[in-house]
């Protein structure tokens, strides 16, 4: 460790686990118990935690992503077109093949202009000492940055809106909760409400780049939204922002608050065909539950910039093998500029309030200020 003062640290460990205990209370709760075993059984469902067992998960065996209980399978359920979260065969393959090529380096400088003039919009206001609400900065961003991307004139404020409410309905369709009558109606209403604002950009009879269009959506919209707010407190609360001023070292700081934040902590999957896992058999049709935020030690090792884990252990929380995010080099340069244009502001949180809806875990809003204007308040 640098020496950072260990309160300081702790504060910034009690606020982000805020977002797991108020927003997800009961899978919170199994999965911190069971975080010691590496692979655990409980009836037809294997826990993943281990490191190794998480990457062999990945990419040793066979997995079925639409299968009931699944992220996939849940969003499958729920939309208009059976493609929208099909992520098998080979239109998937050559889809994956055309959004890396898009959001490689090349397109992600392309892009960057789009989302740094949001930031520098959005920010002006902490340098005449007022606050700023990250949360709808981070909905822009996410907006803006998805728009650019699929060349769509859809608003996009309503782009990510519709996003985050298709998001938020399929994945909290399988979590281990009571769902409020009406959920599965209005989760469809809202899957259907972004293929519309995404179909007039797909090209006529092209129902499944309508769909690809809006798997991206989804991913790009709430893991922003979920990441970029939980690391400015991370930054404010443990004293980070020497580190993220610093141009040698933020690249570190992104590297080891991504890897913390775990912004999709819990990867629901299903095994298509029998394995092993540390020991542990694994039947075909089990239900997996590859938890990111345990494979990549977020829960035991803070984010240290001097001392970052090993890439393979970080980059766990974009997956692993054939089933990596291709939107890990974008999620990187949009919290690296986030960080370089609030480390000026050394900005402190006055009030954070946690999404008890949202898809993944994160803030309903975060507010901030300036350093030396800033008296927090928060505590809901």
């Amino acid at each position: 460790m640098t020496g950072r003062p260990s309160a300081a640290l702790s504060r910034a460990q009690r606020r982000d686990r805020r977002v797991y205990t108020r927003s997800h209370p009961l899978l919170f709760a199994l999965l911190a118990a069971a975080r010691h075993r590496e692979v655990l059984r409980i009836g037809g469902t294997v826990l993943v935690n281990g490191t190794e067992p998480y990457r062999r998960a990945l990419t040793r065996v066979p997995l079925d992503r639409t299968a009931a209980g699944t992220t996939g399978g849940a969003a499958r359920r729920l939309s208009t077109g059976d493609a929208l979260f099909d992520q098998e065969g080979a239109g998937h393959r050559d889809t994956r093949r055309e959004l890396t090529e898009d959001l490689a380096a090349a397109g992600v400088e392309r892009l960057r202009p789009v989302w740094r003039d949001s930031l520098a919009r959005r920010l002006a206001p902490l340098g005449t000492g007022r606050t700023v609400d990250l949360v709808p900065l981070a909905r822009e961003l996410a907006g803006v940055t998805v728009s650019a991307l699929l060349g769509t004139t859809a608003d996009p404020e309503t782009l990510a809106r519709a996003a985050a409410l298709a998001a938020a309905a399929a994945v909290r369709d399988h979590l281990p909760k009571p769902r409020p009558p009406g959920t599965r109606r209005a989760a469809a209403e809202a899957t259907a409400r972004l293929e519309t604002l995404l179909r007039p950009h797909a090209g006529p009879g092209r129902a499944e780049g309508t769909a690809l269009r809006a798997v991206l959506a989804v991913a790009a919209v709430n893991t922003t939204v979920a990441a970029l707010p939980r690391a400015v407190a991370w930054c404010a609360d443990a004293r980070l922002w020497d580190q993220a001023a610093d141009d040698r070292l933020r690249p570190a700081l992104v590297e080891e608050l991504l890897r913390v934040l775990a912004p999709s902590p819990l990867l629901p999957r299903a095994a298509a065909a029998p394995a092993d896992l540390d020991g542990c058999p694994v039947r075909a049709g089990d239900r997996l539950l590859l938890v990111a935020r345990h494979a990549a030690r977020a829960h035991s090792a803070p984010p240290d910039a001097h001392h970052p884990a090993p890439p393979s252990v970080a980059r766990l929380v974009f997956g692993a093998g054939p089933h990596t995010c291709p939107g890990a080099r974008l999620a990187r340069a949009q919290l690296d500029d986030t960080l370089a244009a609030l480390a000026p502001h050394r900005p402190a949180v006055l009030r954070a309030r946690v999404d008890r809806s949202a898809a993944l875990p994160g803030w309903r809003s975060l507010t901030v200020r300036a350093a030396g204007d800033a008296r927090p308040q928060d505590r809901r």
